[in-house]
């Protein structure tokens, strides 16, 4: 009889059907979450696709008389985002195959490039970097890796060469004749290579 009572006083155990209806219903419910998870996300992308996002708003800025910049020479122009980009004449003529506006920031590692005018390229002095006058890399590990300087349009009219550059973000920028700094400013260097800012 004693068997009985302690039968009687234990609350009963959950049976394996008990159980297993619990476990159907949690798992159910995690793969409905992990669904709608997954599908949400495709629509995400989906939507993207879709609708993709709007170009930055770009204007054109004076850049320079073009009686006034010397054949070889670069000019260093902050673009008003706070890009920095190097604008070299190349040749004497004022037709836009004697210009380019290449971005003056390595791909490599963000370190700044200038225009020597004696080899007619580009140079990264971080890692002997170079790149020709389109901008693609010709030498250093951004050749090894098939990298490119970003290219900027140029327009000439009435004499006055103008670049293209988005405006999106206008930069906080002081022009004064400061060294610049942060990651792959090299001070050193912009003593060495003076060019003229714009």
């Amino acid at each position: 009889m004693t068997g009985r009572n302690d039968e009687a006083g234990r609350a009963p155990d959950a049976g394996p059907e008990e159980r297993r209806g619990f476990l159907g219903k949690v798992s159910g419910l995690a793969m409905s979450i992990g669904l709608i998870g997954g599908y949400g996300a495709f629509g995400a992308v989906a939507a993207r696709y879709l609708y993709p996002a709007k170009a930055d708003p770009k204007s054109w800025f004076f850049v320079a008389v073009l009686r006034e910049f010397e054949v070889g020479s670069s000019i260093a122009y902050r673009a008003p985002s706070g890009a920095r980009i190097n604008i070299t004449r190349r040749g004497v003529g004022e037709s836009l195959a004697d210009f380019s506006a290449l971005s003056s920031t390595c791909p490599h590692l963000g370190c700044q490039v200038h225009w020597e005018a004696v080899n007619e390229r580009y140079f990264c002095p971080c890692h002997n970097g170079a790149f020709d006058h389109e901008g693609k890399a010709i030498a250093g590990p951004p050749a090894e890796a098939g990298q490119r300087l970003s290219t900027f349009p140029l327009k000439i009219e009435k004499g006055v060469l103008y670049i293209e550059v988005p405006t999106a973000e206008l930069a906080q920028v002081e022009l004064a004749d400061e060294v610049p700094t942060g990651p792959g400013q090299d001070p050193c260097l912009f003593q060495r290579f003076p060019t003229r800012e714009v």
